[in-house]
């Protein structure tokens, strides 16, 4: 379980920089302290997750787009809940797709959930503040 009033820190992979100015500015008023670190594309991600040196901790949750350079959303899902150290950290598919292939694939890979990113702004901020109202507030979360 995350410690009570630690900081719970977020991996958010995502290559759009708006998307990823618009989610830090959703949980820098998230009523739970936490830490966003962003990894740009697939590859980024996966070596912030095991870096042996720990110069990003290892995240409580990670936020993933699914379409992503150099190795895509789906890809780095798999490695993640395939690999002992990782797959504990529960991964939140959050993407612009609605397919239902893209949806059935990501549960199937081993998401813990899949949320369609809004194109509203202030619906962009419900969505964030609903996760973190779950996987911060609600969820309990573990540190191996």
């Amino acid at each position: 379980m995350a410690i009570a009033g630690a900081p719970i820190d977020i991996l958010l992979v995502e290559d759009n920089p708006a998307d990823v100015r618009l989610t830090q500015e959703a949980f820098k008023e998230a009523r739970v302290p936490n830490r966003l670190h962003v990894a740009r594309d697939g590859v980024e991600a996966l070596s912030m997750l095991r870096d042996a040196t720990r110069a990003v901790p290892r995240p409580d949750l990670v936020l993933l787009d699914l379409n992503l350079p150099r190795k895509d959303g789906r890809e780095v899902l798999q490695d993640i809940k395939q690999d002992e150290a990782l797959r504990h950290i529960p991964v939140v598919v959050l993407s612009t797709s609605q397919s239902e292939q893209d949806i059935a694939r990501s549960y199937r890979l081993g998401a813990n959930a899949f949320v369609t990113k809004p194109v509203d702004i202030d619906r962009f901020f419900q969505v964030i503040r609903s996760l973190e109202q779950f996987w911060l507030d609600t969820a309990r979360l573990i540190r191996p």
